[in-house]
């Protein structure tokens, strides 16, 4: 497997350690989590991954984040491309996300910031939309 393939399901304990080593969250996340993440790198030792909560035709797309040592390979583009791709086949029409570091990232790729009282219910009802993410971050959207 090349270091850039993208993978399905890592395995937890590495989940949680590579979102533990950029900072993002992962108190809310539990190993059935996985079943929407997909990774770059090994099950084990992931460079790189990204995962989705879906809730019909919304989904909350979380925990992108790539190893410090393959920054600016364009893991990150290549894993959200995935992951978009991923959420269209299971029928989400809009995708959101929460970041306080990345919504220059998320902009230039077609995410708008949205208003956090108009998030749809399911959405809401996430831990980290709810209580996680602070309320300065930006909610931002995208129409798959």
């Amino acid at each position: 497997m090349q270091p850039t393939d993208i993978s399905h399901r890592p395995e937890f304990p590495a989940v949680l350690s590579l979102l533990a080593s950029a900072n993002l969250p992962v108190e809310d996340l539990a190993e059935e989590h996985c079943d929407h993440f997909f990774y770059i790198g090994t099950g084990d030792s992931p460079k790189g991954l990204v995962g989705l909560e879906l809730f019909g035709d919304v989904a909350l797309l979380r925990s992108l984040v790539v190893a410090e040592s393959r920054r600016g390979h364009g893991d990150g583009s290549r894993l959200l491309a995935h992951a978009e791709s991923h959420a269209r086949a299971q029928g989400v029409r809009r995708l959101y996300l929460l970041t306080t570091t990345a919504e220059n990232f998320f902009a230039s790729r077609g995410y708008q910031r949205a208003a956090r009282d108009a998030a749809p219910a399911a959405i809401r009802a996430t831990r980290e939309f709810s209580g996680i993410c602070p309320a300065s971050s930006a909610f931002m959207a995208k129409q798959l």
